[in-house]
């Protein structure tokens, strides 16, 4: 006999051998069929029950290893003795069995009736066992919607053919392939580059338009998980490859357009509330306790301050020209560049007219400069005209044939910003600051906001201009230090006093993400640029950062009681 471990399972061939068809009993005619009673245990398992009719007494058993019981070589399967093809069933040679002895009658009876008898068989495959995950007809059809309603992915015969057409010795050799994108819906090419960065690249973007067509964007970018740089100088470089429906960005929409619409519409009113919250030395005594005292619960009749509209137009006026100022300076950087930009989405605020404005671009920007051109063009546009009220407003303020326009603002304000508390203190004089009130130009407020306003959307963090400008410049990974950074300073209150924490959340809300990459997301933006970056963050701390109770104090700049 074999061992246990010779033994080897497989499928029941079962075939049974034939016998006269009618058997009659020793009585006068035929007995009628019963069914088997029971006779026993069950020769496999050893219980008792009823027995099949099936012929189950002529199994042998062939050992693998050589054993007893059959030639050596056997498959290990239960087969049955068959008279006529024994030797075509199995590929064992076996002995000729010895033929059975004679059966008794009823034995052989009920032999007979279980020949006629029609085997069940079940219509039932068998199960095969599962090697791999296993998941429920829910996460199937999950998943079978998330790639109906994903994004399209590459065509894998384009990524055959862009390999054959497009990669080589001569521009770069592809080692190996990963998936690209947000969800995995492009294919990056990972390799070695075999000439300038810039030639391949502008090589393979003529090529892809040849063989493919207008079909597919192809993006230049780091390598991931770099070991380390490229031979040639620089970060190892790879391409990815997306389909242009999945990579550019989708086209405004109605509701966009009447969102952005509503936005500017609430603007005009915040940069309206803010001059007439200048001149809150004139406007009468209910309106300033509703809005000064936390205490105060009855609202005052606001047609109070409708003969205050017309003089607070300058300020708004103001602001609202800071804003396009802003916007215009993006479209003048990305016009000749081909980029699209968005409608802008205006952000009110009552405390500063507005936030500034929320623009996309609805293209793909080619390269880094681009990017960084594009995000510091508006940001110095609306600075340089809110500097210029700035210090018109300052000269006007100190003239005293303007005193007549001149409003009163609390001297405390001019402790918000060390930059322009500076250049007020200077301009203005120590008698002047170191008072309870300023008198000012509606000018002055304009422009000071203004001032604020750029200097908040010039953080380097997320999507905010000083974030893209920085990204382009530095890369994401010193985008991401950055932000870090400026999300602890706003979240401690040193950048923007009482403004921080709004300001921290509208961008933790709105602006958080990092821009798309570029088309070329490697190459370097230059020097000037770099320092252009540099010099603005400078300024945009100096301009956000408070000046604190001694130096207000020693300077003159308003009246400290406490330190």
């Amino acid at each position: 006999m074999g061992t246990l471990t010779s033994w080897s399972f497989g499928a029941l061939s079962i075939r049974l051998r034939s016998s006269s068809p009618v058997v009659r009993a020793r009585g006068a005619g035929a007995r009628p069929f019963q069914p088997a009673r029971s006779r026993g245990p069950c020769f496999l398992c050893g219980r008792g029950g009823s027995v099949s009719y099936r012929r189950l007494d002529r199994f042998r058993r062939f050992s693998s290893g050589g054993g007893d019981g059959g030639g050596g070589g056997g498959d290990g399967d239960y087969r049955p003795e068959s008279e006529n093809d024994s030797g075509k069933e199995s590929s064992v040679t076996t002995a000729e069995p010895p033929p059975p002895p004679p059966a008794p009658p009823e034995e052989a009876e009920e032999r007979s009736r279980a020949e006629f008898e029609p085997e069940k068989i079940s219509s039932r495959l068998p199960e095969t066992p599962s090697f791999g995950p296993t998941y429920t007809s829910f996460q199937v059809d999950s998943f079978k919607l998330l790639e109906l309603l994903g994004p399209e992915k590459v065509d894998p015969a384009d990524v055959k053919l862009i390999k054959e057409k497009l990669f080589g010795y001569s521009t770069f050799w592809v080692t190996k392939e990963e998936p690209f994108g947000d969800l995995g819906e492009g294919v990056l090419f990972l390799g070695n580059l075999r000439a300038k960065r810039e030639d391949v690249f502008a090589k393979l973007q003529k090529q892809l338009v040849e063989v493919t067509g207008d079909k597919y964007n192809l993006f230049m970018v780091e390598e991931p998980n770099s070991e380390g740089p490229d031979p040639r100088g620089g970060p190892r470089i790879s391409f990815g490859l997306l389909r242009k429906e999945v990579s550019e960005p989708r086209p405004t929409t109605l509701w966009q357009y009447v969102i952005a619409l509503l936005l500017f519409l609430l603007t005009i009113g915040s940069s309206v509330e803010l001059g007439i919250a200048s001149q809150i030395n004139r406007l009468p005594p209910e309106v300033v306790k509703y809005f000064t005292d936390p205490d105060a619960a009855e609202p005052p009749d606001m047609a109070l301050l409708f003969p205050f509209v017309e003089s607070a137009l300058p300020v708004a006026y103001g602001i609202l020209g800071v804003l396009m100022f802003h916007e215009v300076g993006h479209l003048l950087a990305a016009f000749p560049k081909k980029v699209k930009l968005s409608i802008p989405y205006f952000i009110p605020n009552i405390t500063l007219g507005s936030f500034g404005a929320i623009t996309q671009f609805k293209s793909i920007l080619p390269d880094q400069s681009t990017k960084v051109d594009i995000s510091l063009a508006g940001p110095f546009a609306g600075a340089a005209l809110s500097f210029s009220m700035f210090i018109v407003g300052l000269l006007l303020s100190s003239n005293p044939d303007a005193s007549g326009d001149l409003v009163q603002v609390p001297s405390m304000l001019f402790q918000g910003s060390l930059l322009l508390g500076l250049i007020s203190r200077a301009t203005l004089g120590y008698a002047a600051m170191h008072a309870a009130t300023v008198s000012i130009h509606p000018l002055l407020i304009a422009g000071w906001c203004g001032l604020t306003t750029s200097a908040f959307n010039m953080l380097p963090v997320g999507c905010l201009d000083g974030g893209r400008a920085v990204q382009g410049a530095f890369g994401k990974g010193a985008l991401l230090g950055s932000g870090l950074a400026t999300y602890t300073m706003l979240g401690l209150g040193v950048l923007g006093g009482p403004l921080s924490l709004p300001w921290g959340l509208y961008v933790l809300i709105c602006q958080r993400t990092p821009e798309k990459p570029c088309l070329n997301d490697v190459s370097e933006v230059g020097t000037w640029r770099k320092g252009a970056v540099v010099a603005a963050i400078v300024l945009v701390v100096l301009t956000l950062l408070p000046i604190w109770d001694e130096l207000a104090e020693e300077l003159g700049i308003g009246l400290v009681t406490t330190f």
